[in-house]
């Protein structure tokens, strides 16, 4: 059977959506009867409508709907469909993916994903065994759907190709199924969906609109984009806070996906996008995967010429940053690509060139890009088999040699921070380690406990991705967006240019280039490390060390047992000569309940915290716990701004950094009740960035008035990102720094003669001709995403147990000037211009002007204070190094504020 015929039967059997069922029968059954009278379909394979009681494309499916009819094929063809649930979201759905082949691959499922495993590593299988492996191994696909929630038809059109390859009968199918096992992942966000699909049809009437200003093509905050958490999970593959992205992650090193599409919708203006992506390309990806990538847009092409659809690639969506779908698993050397089809975002949408899209459209269109890859799949089996083989084998051997062939993290600070972040490689894949005893490696002496990543393993690629400093953008890239931006027109950098995990979590690596030999034991996947408490026993009490997340937890579970807790301002050493850095904490058994020594023991087992009984409250240096620079800790009500003008991605972060990372409640106020609330119950605000539209407008004047009074009456305003430009607006701001304009640099622009007539100028070239035309009340040039080094002001409580040092994510345009020291204190600036880049693409003028600038700021303001970060320290939920910074901010700016109690 010809590929058109594929294409236009089903076509017939995706018909128009208002169309009745009965008469969807017919046409379908007309059009095959006289069409295409050799192309039959199985009567045994469950069929859409069957199932759900409505015609594909016709109904934009729920999550529930799209796990019924899996199960319905699942259940009529069990020798061909295998259902497996990988994970469960925030809000208990399932998610599952389902295999597709023939019965006798999915009889030996088992052991065809064994092989990709054994495939997976050179080092144990070698030529010979891979060649004989490869022989016999069919291809594999996996198509993943719906990532974003309101990203509708790419779930839907898992389920028609699904029922096509189970129904169809031709020998063109057959031969499809006999060759590829094809992993569907149908709905990878279904929180998400269940929004988007409630709401819409929320707005729908008696008739669908194709409007794109109606109800139903806006959708209210926060959109069905994100998950529960409001995360754009299509951005979380190298940090996997989010348990969807966790369990996916799994499933895919179970069974090594040949070719990964990760089909989302873009806006129903545009055609469809399929790879080769757009540059820039992360240079670990390599020349045969680029090949194979043209492979697969070659031949989808072909399919979309003999339809009829338009599409375009190369553009927009860029193969740099490694956290999407699309990215990850090339490191892991197989194919990955994002498919985008033009949305109808509903069951109509009207085009600007006034043609009406329809659901069942791109329902279609999607059909037609996944029959297509799984050909390409296919009929490259062999190929594609024989480059992932050989990826995994010359990723061993450029781990053996070069600079980098060890990484090596002392694990001498942050004890929480190093575990969390090995866990974390552990779980996508790289042989973490660590030493039993202690060792020398490229002239450097190294603990027992330090952890060892040796490069010549398969995932050396991916191990270089995530933990070098900087991965370099392809110089004429740059180059172009240089000349783009020189001449005023937007740059083509997508997403951040840096995200190297040892800066965003604060910890310290050498690369070193040989191997390193010593006594290492395996490193598991879990992120803590159980706690333990020493001489219990002790009659005063309790210290515990201040300055990582194993404290931080430690200090919640505490306050919320209602124990009796104190901080220390400064560093102290106690009378058995133990340091303990500033904000340790005292907890007394004075005060505190009789059976305290349990509870101390089992916060210390589940925080990962090191507890040290305390015999004595002497000190030998620094304060004891009755000085006033030892602050009574208590438990804050935490309020934390929601809906609109929020930033959704913002807001969820934060909430899931408190709610998750901090273990600690939190409750979602809505913006528009700021104004007319008593917020007196409430000791800590945290208002995060904005989106479209700033909070001075969205609570107006009264708004302001009420939050003003609750920081004067002892509230901790705690504002992020931009939203920081709401305490320093207004006649009486709450914070006295100022948004900064872009620096003018050699500006020659002409100031006007006595007559109004311009003064004179000469230019001399191509430079000052763009500095003439420089709009002088700009803001600075749009960021990307670069990761800054800051300097930790240490002599503030609000920076207690924080390094010296910390990196922020810096985005966007906004950089403020300094609090004068009458004002308030920058307790964290940004570095001088030499070193305040670590990682990433900044532009030239945006790095002279951000050196020295606050990162973080401090103001009292009656009884309470603001306590403003200039950039988002909680972005993606994946800054762990700014984890204690933060938590400084909630749980001991509450301390040191002054309400009356």
């Amino acid at each position: 059977m010809k590929k058109t015929l594929i294409s236009f039967a089903i076509a017939a059997a995706i018909t128009a959506p208002y169309l009745a069922s009965t008469e969807a029968n017919a046409l379908t059954n007309n059009t095959l009867n006289q069409a295409f009278a050799e192309q039959e379909f199985k009567s045994n394979v469950p069929t859409i409508e069957s199932v759900l009681g409505y015609s594909a494309g016709s109904k934009i499916s729920s999550p529930e709907g799209i796990r019924a009819y899996y199960e319905a094929l699942a259940a009529a063809l069990p020798n061909q469909v295998k259902l497996v649930e990988y994970a469960t979201s925030w809000q208990g759905r399932p998610l599952f993916y389902v295999v597709i082949s023939s019965a006798e691959n999915i009889q030996q499922l088992n052991e065809h994903e064994a092989n990709m495993r054994r495939l997976a590593d050179p080092r144990t299988t070698n030529d010979r065994q891979a060649a004989a492996i490869i022989e016999n191994q069919p291809s594999s696909i996996w198509i993943a759907n719906s990532v974003h929630g309101n990203e509708i038809s790419p779930a839907e059109s898992s389920m028609v190709t699904a029922w096509y390859l189970l129904a169809s009968n031709s020998s063109e199918t057959e031969s499809l199924l006999a060759n590829t096992l094809i992993y569907f992942d149908p709905l990878q966000n279904p929180d998400g969906r269940a929004r988007f699909v409630s709401r819409y049809y929320d707005t729908l009437g008696l008739a669908a609109s194709d409007d794109r200003i109606s109800a139903e093509h806006n959708e209210p905050w926060p959109r069905g984009r994100t998950n529960h958490y409001l995360f754009d999970m299509n951005r979380d593959w190298i940090a996997l806070t989010q348990p969807e992205t966790r369990g996916r992650i799994a499933a895919h090193l179970n069974s090594y996906p040949l070719i990964f599409v990760d089909s989302h919708e873009m806006g129903g203006d545009l055609p469809y996008y399929f790879t080769p992506e757009a540059h820039p390309f992360n240079p670990f990806i390599t020349a045969p995967q680029r090949e194979g990538l043209n492979w697969v847009g070659e031949n989808n092409a072909k399919w979309f010429d003999q339809a009829g659809y338009d599409y375009f690639t190369r553009e927009i969506f860029d193969a740099f940053y490694p956290g999407y779908g699309a990215s990850w698993p090339l490191y892991h050397g197989s194919l990955a690509m994002t498919y985008e089809a033009g949305s109808a975002r509903g069951h109509h949408f009207r085009t600007q060139e006034g043609d009406v899209l329809t659901y069942a459209e791109t329902v279609h269109r999607n059909f037609v890009a996944f029959m297509a890859t799984i050909e390409t799949a296919s009929t490259r089996r062999e190929a594609l088999l024989e480059r992932f083989y050989n990826y995994r084998k010359s990723a061993i051997a450029e781990g053996s040699s070069g600079d980098a062939r060890s990484f090596i993290f002392p694990n001498t600070r942050d004890l929480a921070g190093n575990r969390k972040l090995m866990g974390i490689l552990a779980e996508q894949g790289i042989e973490v380690h660590q030493a039993t005893e202690n060792f020398r490696a490229c002239g450097n002496r190294y603990s027992e406990g330090a952890y060892v990543i040796q490069g010549n393993q398969p995932s050396y690629r991916l191990i270089r991705t995530l933990l070098d400093q900087e991965v370099p953008m392809d110089a004429e890239f740059l180059a172009e967006q240089e000349r783009l931006r020189a001449n005023n027109l937007p740059d083509q950098i997508y997403d951040v240019t840096a995200w190297s995990l040892p800066l965003m979590f604060n910890l310290d690596m050498n690369a070193c280039n040989r191997v390193v030999s010593a006594d290492l034991k395996p490193v598991s996947s879990h992120r803590i490390t159980p706690g333990n408490v020493v001489n219990e026993n002790a009659e005063y009490g309790f210290f515990v060390n201040w300055g990582d997340m194993n404290s931080g937890r430690f200090l919640s579970a505490a306050l919320q047992a209602g124990l009796l807790v104190r901080s220390s301002d400064l560093a102290f050493t106690d009378a058995e000569n133990r340091q303990f850095a500033s904000g340790s904490l005292i907890i007394p058994r004075t005060g505190n309940p009789e059976n305290l020594n349990e509870i101390i023991q089992e916060l210390a087992h589940n925080s990962g915290a090191h507890v040290l009984g305390a015999a004595s409250s002497w000190m030998k240096s620094g304060p004891n716990p009755g000085s006033a620079n030892v602050q009574r800790m208590h438990a804050p009500e935490i309020a934390l701004l929601w809906d609109e003008p929020v930033n959704a991605l913002s807001a969820g972060s934060s909430r899931f950094v408190i709610e998750r990372e901090f273990n600690y409640p939190v409750t979602p106020i809505r913006a528009d009740r700021v104004s007319s609330s008593d917020l007196s119950r409430y000791n800590v605000m945290v208002l995060p960035a904005t989106g479209w539209g700033g909070y001075d407008s969205a609570l107006g004047e009264r708004g302001r008035e009420n939050l003003s009074q609750w920081v004067a009456n002892g509230g901790v305003l705690i504002t992020l990102g931009n939203a920081t430009r709401f305490a320093t607006q207004g006649d009486a701001p709450l914070l006295n720094s100022q948004l900064e304009g872009k620096a003018q640099v050699d500006n020659i622009a002409p100031l006007p003669n006595e007559n109004g007539a311009a003064k004179g100028s000469i230019i001399t070239d191509a430079a000052d001709q763009q500095r003439y035309i420089e709009n002088p009340h700009a803001s600075p040039d749009w960021v990307s995403g670069v990761l800054l080094r800051a300097n930790v002001d240490q002599e503030h409580w609000l920076t207690a147990g924080v390094h010296d040092h910390i990196y922020s994510l810096f985005t966007g345009t906004d950089i403020y000037t300094p609090l004068r020291i009458n004002h308030g204190r920058n307790v964290v600036s940004f570095a001088d211009k030499e070193s305040v880049r670590a990682s990433g693409y900044m532009w030239a003028e945006n790095h002279e002007q951000v050196a020295h600038k606050p990162l973080v700021m401090v103001q009292e303001h009656g009884r309470g204070m603001v306590i403003s970060f200039t950039q988002e320290p909680n972005y993606r939920a994946y800054m762990d190094g700014m984890h204690v910074l933060f938590m400084n901010a909630i749980f001991r700016g509450h301390a040191h504020a002054r309400p009356v109690r």
